[in-house]
């Protein structure tokens, strides 16, 4: 038999791979097809990032910005007029979580982070960090996209694009969610202008069981040998389809994602199995959905996945509006000891110095209680801040131990070496080998680049 006519299941994967050659498909068989941006401008640090998405909005003062005079003024009114926010907000609220400080840098870490806390010397905390709005959906896409109001890709498409994937059977980009979908959906990982083929994939890692993490992943009708019969039949339609619509993007992504669906069928399962793992790791890093897929992130970095978002859950777990002791401290026990395994591990396993780690919310919060909409103060919650808030980055060729900028005495607003999304953006991209005013997309008519005309790499948090 003939084995170019009638190829073995797994030469027909082999040479699925290489499938858009048999489909004509010339220009995207080139050596860039899953890096088509460019090589690096210069030598990368980090090859891998991992972006832990605490959405809602992370409240600083009661994380990671310890403030002594918003506790000595509680109950008062702060001494300037209030900044405006989406509600109107109230007296100066103290935080009711003790700060301690860690580490060889004695970095101050709240108690609702025990784990977190122990890996301060890896880590560079913002303290200065500043949105445009404090609206949910317009500040995701500020911190996913670098534009909060028009259609632009999404970081991990500008990198899935700039740099490709190391694993051919998996996509290069994977947005892992549990419960659903956070505030915005499936735009807060979309490629807009770029190929279709760097958007993300969207996983919800509710489920433990590896076969119903990905739904459909297997066939279960149809044997190997006729699931093969049935997708050349398929992929020789759409090149006969194709054909006759040349540079029609739409149709190219969506072959591209038939191939890539089949590919997956021999890695997808693998990379989700945490029964894999041994028994110590999988209790290093706990229970819950949150846990689980930061586990799940360390395994698809391992496999070659270039860029790995998780989202704490659908809408916007951490949007403490009515009781920011209780709701921060729940949502911060479902994921602190994921967080903290998270950074051992990859720096047990040698990955850490490839691996950036980017832990954010899109905006901060007020330390000044939220009035309720009759007017009343709320019991003890916080109010969407959009003029200061903190994150943290670890890994990937970030100075350790390092405190950057800081907020007023009271935590409302940036003062101190103020660092935007664009500057964030653009000292990521300088650690993944890129100058991000060269890494640009010529659409209708113009050069795109992911920090528009803004941005700034940062030195100080470069190791």
């Amino acid at each position: 038999m003939n084995t170019l006519l009638h190829p073995t299941r797994r030469e027909f994967l082999r040479r699925c791979g290489m499938g858009f050659g048999s489909l004509a498909l010339a220009d995207l068989l080139s050596p860039a097809a899953h890096g088509a941006g460019s090589t690096p401008h210069f030598p990368a640090r980090a090859k891998h990032v991992i972006h832990v998405f605490l959405n809602g909005g992370m409240s600083q003062v009661d994380t990671f910005d310890p403030k002594p005079e918003l506790t000595r003024r509680g109950g008062e009114r702060l001494p300037y007029e209030n900044l405006q926010t989406e509600r109107r907000t109230g007296v100066a609220l103290p935080s009711p979580f003790t700060f301690q400080q860690y580490g060889r840098s004695g970095i101050p870490v709240s108690d609702i982070f025990p784990n977190v806390a122990q890996c301060v010397d890896e880590m560079a905390v913002i303290r200065s960090m500043y949105a445009e709005l404090p609206s949910h959906e317009l500040s995701l896409m500020l911190m996913n996209t670098g534009d909060q109001r028009l259609v632009r890709p999404s970081f991990g498409s500008w990198l899935t694009w700039g740099m490709g994937s190391e694993n051919r059977n998996l996509p290069g980009f994977i947005a892992l969610c549990p419960g659903g979908m956070p505030v915005g959906g499936a735009a807060n990982w979309r490629s807009a202008f770029l190929p279709g083929a760097y958007q993300g994939t969207h996983v919800d890692t509710t489920q433990a069981d590896p076969t119903k993490v990905i739904e459909h992943v297997r066939n279960r009708r149809l044997t190997p040998d006729e699931q093969q019969g049935q997708f050349q039949l398929l992929q020789e339609l759409n090149a006969r389809h194709l054909a006759s619509r040349p540079g029609e993007a739409a149709l190219e992504s969506r072959i591209h994602s038939f191939e890539l669906a089949y590919r997956m069928q021999l890695e997808a399962t693998d990379a989700f199995d945490l029964q894999q793992e041994p028994e110590h790791i999988r209790r290093m890093y706990g229970e819950g959905p949150q846990n689980r897929q930061l586990l799940i992130a360390r395994r698809l970095v391992e496999r070659g996945v270039r860029f790995v978002q998780t989202w704490h859950g659908n809408l916007q777990p951490w949007d403490s509006h009515a009781n920011i002791r209780e709701e921060h401290r729940k949502v911060a026990r479902e994921c602190d000891q994921g967080l903290g395994a998270l950074i051992q591990d990859l720096k047990q396993r040698g990955l850490l110095d490839e691996t950036l780690v980017l832990c954010s919310s899109e905006f901060g919060r007020t330390p000044s209680v939220e009035m309720g909409q009759n007017g009343g103060g709320a019991a003890a919650g916080r109010d969407h801040n959009h003029w200061g808030f903190s994150l943290w980055l670890a890994g990937g060729g970030i100075r350790g131990g390092t405190i950057y900028g800081a907020t007023d005495d009271f935590g409302f607003r940036a003062v101190e070496n103020r660092v935007s999304v664009h500057d964030l953006h653009a000292t990521m991209l300088h650690l993944l080998g890129f100058d991000h005013e060269r890494l640009t997309y010529r659409y209708a008519g113009r050069d795109f680049r992911l920090t528009d005309i803004h941005g700034r790499v940062i030195p100080e948090l470069l190791a």
